[in-house]
């Protein structure tokens, strides 16, 4: 076996972690144009981070053979889709925050995820 499943958790806690950590970064440099860009860059950063969690979830919620865990994939997968696209829904067209804020939280935290697979630690 090339890899384990706790270390697949590590990995996704990290990630989550990691993704966090970007939110409130872009919250606080944000906030120097004003609360709601604040506001709408950590949102966009943690919808990532919430998708993540789910996916991780998912992926790594039990045992079982190859088609089981593919399954858990793919649905953890499109739940992740589901929680971004419902969440860039209400920020961008509910709440009516500025949309160049929460997409640039939502791309910074996805570039974690290339970050977390090119620097193993």
């Amino acid at each position: 076996m090339i890899n384990s499943l706790a270390s697949g958790r590590r990995l996704a806690l990290r990630i989550i972690l990691l993704q966090l950590a970007v939110a409130g970064a872009l919250a606080l440099t944000f906030l120097l144009q004003g609360p709601r860009q604040a506001l709408a860059a950590a949102a966009g950063a943690t919808l990532v981070a919430l998708g993540t969690a789910l996916l991780a979830w998912r992926t790594f919620g039990g045992l079982g053979g190859g088609g089981m865990t593919m399954w858990r994939v793919m649905s953890g997968m499109v739940l992740k889709w589901i929680v971004i696209g419902g969440g860039l829904v209400a920020i961008l067209g509910q709440w009516k925050l500025p949309p160049l804020a929460a997409i640039t939280g939502l791309v910074a935290a996805y570039a974690i995820n290339l970050l977390a697979f090119r620097f193993k630690g």
